[in-house]
């Protein structure tokens, strides 16, 4: 099996740019994005196979999931669909599909913006996402998917130095990380490259700064630990134009 995700960045933009070429090369049984950038309405995909899903952000142009799956989910949840858990979720930022064997989450991470304004939601998200993974695991493994906006090692990001306490690489934000994996789930792509440097999946749009692999691993994929013994190979398709982030791979039996 085959699984993909990619943040497209606007994904009407992405069209124009590769994006179906890419997605019927691959032939994924389940292909993720984040990022959409659109209301209902405003793109009809013709992907003759597969069952669309879309979570739309209220906000305009901003934010918002997809997934595209060959096999029809046996269900599937927008938001974080929890007892407690008083609001919509108006950013569209979540879609969870269950299927026979684990439950697939496609997920688009609050970013805590450059001033770090945001922080406080985004740790805040962070708690409740955490919880909302853990009530899914007991039922059947969990493989979450997406943008998480963090880089959790140094090795995950061209510059850890300068980059200290910045959005994205705040001590905050990868002890959520660090706190997720320690509750039973693995960060794929490490699991079979531990020590591989310069491996990144998002790069800044200034000059020259992708060809120059000045780079960020902020999209994972994530899976239940027990799940161990089915994964075969995780990927990064940095060669991949049409966003500012590439997709990412994941195979398992």
């Amino acid at each position: 099996m085959k699984l993909i995700s990619w943040n497209v960045n606007g994904i009407r933009a992405c069209v124009k740019k590769g994006f179906l070429e890419f997605f019927h090369e691959m032939d994924a049984d389940i292909f993720c994005i984040q990022e959409t950038k659109l209301q209902e309405g405003q793109i009809d995909l013709d992907l003759p196979g597969y069952h669309q899903f879309w979570n739309y952000a209220i906000k305009k142009g901003y934010s918002g999931t997809g997934v595209f799956s060959k096999v029809k989910p046996l269900h599937v949840t927008y938001g974080l669909d929890m007892e407690n858990y008083e609001e919509r979720e108006p950013e569209g930022r979540i879609i969870t599909l269950e299927y026979d064997e684990f439950y697939l989450v496609n997920v688009y991470t609050p970013n805590s913006q450059r001033d770090l304004a945001r922080l406080d939601f985004r740790l805040d998200w962070e708690d409740r996402f955490l919880s909302y993974i853990q009530t899914l695991d007991k039922e059947k493994p969990v493989i979450v998917c997406g943008d998480l906006n963090v880089a959790h090692t140094e090795i995950d990001l061209k510059n850890p130095k300068s980059n200290q306490n910045n959005s994205g690489f705040t001590l905050e934000e990868r002890g959520k990380m660090t706190r997720m994996l320690d509750s039973g789930f693995l960060d794929t792509f490490r699991h079979f490259y531990p020590d591989h440097t310069d491996r990144y999946t998002w790069w800044s749009y200034m000059n020259k700064v992708r060809e120059r692999n000045i780079g960020w691993r902020i999209d994972y994929f994530l899976a239940s630990e027990r799940l161990q013994t089915r994964l075969t190979d995780a990927e990064i398709h940095h060669h991949i134009l049409g966003s500012d982030h590439c997709p990412i791979a994941l195979q398992l039996t």
